[in-house]
């Protein structure tokens, strides 16, 4: 049973168990309204101004193929939320599926512009072994959209239940249309968490506005992710409850630079 209070869905463990089974199962789960408007609208004005700042740094954004971009979000206000990183709806859903400790390891955004086209059927990761192997959920990336995602911004697509089958064999039945490539939509404030294994691309935003999508990783605690990683501020670092601290896998600094440089470059497999 969902009830909202103050305008965000509160989710019963039964609820939680729904979803964890869901992901299990599909690969992906949407959880609606777990953000307030406020505190969308707020990381939304922000991320615009990072955007442009970052637009005119050398090496400030990551290609995506085009007219699409990945950067990397600093740790602070109103990046850095416990809130947000550390929600508990969203910890509730990973702690039914990962069963052992994990950790976060990435904090970006996606956003693709006018002119931006279909991408590359892809993986974010490889298997743990070979693609034949099914293994439990061991990497997950939770993305939430900072406007709503319509048909025509460039939703996010995927294919269900191609996390637990081998890659050539979900791209078969992806080409054949036996398994569909699905759009989803989304409102500000809902979180979708979604294998990294299963099928996916983003598609054409055929507006005039971005539409940039929040991703931040989680992984059990002894997966190598050498792609992303998190730098942290001494201060706030120190401030977190010790429990906090043990989740997040990150650099400390004195302070943040001024000029952040994407390594995150290839993403595909």
């Amino acid at each position: 049973m969902v009830q909202s209070i103050g305008g965000i869905a509160k989710y019963s463990a039964t609820d939680l168990d729904q979803f964890a089974q869901k992901l299990n199962q599909d690969g992906i789960c949407v959880i609606p309204g777990v953000f307030e408007q406020k505190l969308i609208d707020e990381w939304a004005q922000a991320f615009e101004k990072l955007f442009y700042e970052r637009q005119n740094q050398p090496g400030g954004l990551a290609p995506r193929e085009v007219s699409r971009y990945y950067l990397t979000l600093p740790w602070i206000y109103p990046f850095a939320n416990e809130l947000v990183f550390a929600n508990p709806v969203i910890m509730g859903v990973l702690e039914r599926v990962f069963y052992q400790e994990y950790v976060m390891v990435q904090m970006g955004v996606d956003v693709p512009f006018q002119g931006s086209d279909y991408q590359e059927t892809h993986r974010d990761f490889r298997p743990l072994f070979s693609d034949r192997i099914v293994t439990p959920l061991y990497a997950l990336a939770v993305n939430f959209p900072l406007v709503e995602v319509t048909a025509d911004n460039g939703p996010f697509q995927m294919a269900r239940g191609t996390h637990v089958i081998p890659r050539e064999e979900g791209l078969e039945k992806v080409a054949s249309g036996e398994i569909p490539m699905e759009s989803f939509y989304m409102q500000p404030g809902d979180v979708m968490v979604r294998s990294p294994l299963a099928l996916h691309r983003g598609s054409p935003n055929r507006t005039n506005q971005p539409r940039p999508m929040v991703v931040m990783g989680y992984a059990m605690h002894w997966l190598h992710t050498p792609k992303v990683d998190l730098t942290l501020p001494q201060d706030y670092y120190q401030s977190l409850p010790e429990k906090l601290k043990q989740m997040l896998r990150c650099q400390l600094v004195e302070s943040l630079p001024k000029n952040k440089v994407e390594t995150y470059v290839n993403f595909k497999y």
